[in-house]
């Protein structure tokens, strides 16, 4: 069994009374480990991959062997599970029905350019982000966007301590500056209208 992190794997298969050897595989190693683990279930053994929390491959390790076990004929089978964005968003109040998911944006080199890239998006929009650089993103997003553009902030979602924080970009600045941001947060941001794109 493959785990993002050994110690907090092992602590919920030792709950579940589940026994396994586990073997760390994160973005740190994965392409390092990943052409043994690809021989392995060549081989006929069955490997799952556990990450901390969400679903592999969701910013999280596992895109990166999905693809090399598929590409190397060997059936990738997934369990639906925790993603933070999906209840993020549909909690949002901001269309659902078409989204494009952005996951973190880069922390320094290419940030701007990334952001600016989407100063036209039409689709809602879901990033993930950190509560230490949260104020930060959702200025760069005023720059960008604009200040009445409606967002919602989740964070801590399906924890005691779940939180949405709804209406523009200016009223959510406003509240994360009073209230400094904690735990695990995602960003649901409105697209740009057709009718906003044709003023500007």
């Amino acid at each position: 069994m493959l785990a993002e992190d050994t110690r907090t794997s092992g602590i919920l298969l030792k709950h579940y009374g589940i026994e396994a050897r586990l073997q760390a595989h994160h973005k740190y190693n994965e392409h390092g480990t990943s052409p043994a683990i690809v021989q392995r279930l060549q081989a006929g053994e069955n490997i799952a991959l556990i990450t901390d929390a969400g679903t592999p491959g969701i910013s999280d390790p596992g895109f990166f062997l999905a693809r090399e076990a598929a590409n190397a004929g060997i059936e990738v089978i997934t369990l639906p599970g925790a993603t933070a964005f999906v209840p993020a968003l549909v909690s949002s109040g901001l269309p659902c029905d078409r989204f494009c998911f952005e996951g973190f944006l880069p922390q320094k080199k290419g940030r701007k350019t990334r952001i600016e890239a989407l100063r036209d998006e039409q689709r809602t929009m879901v990033f993930y982000e950190s509560p230490y650089r949260l104020l930060k993103t959702l200025k760069q997003f005023v720059d960008t966007f604009g200040a009445d553009r409606q967002v919602s902030v989740a964070r801590e979602i399906s924890k005691v301590h779940e939180e949405s924080v709804r209406g523009t970009l200016e009223d959510v600045v406003a509240h994360f500056t009073e209230c400094a941001p904690k735990g695990e947060i995602v960003i649901v941001l409105a697209g740009c209208s057709s009718k906003r794109k044709s003023e500007e």
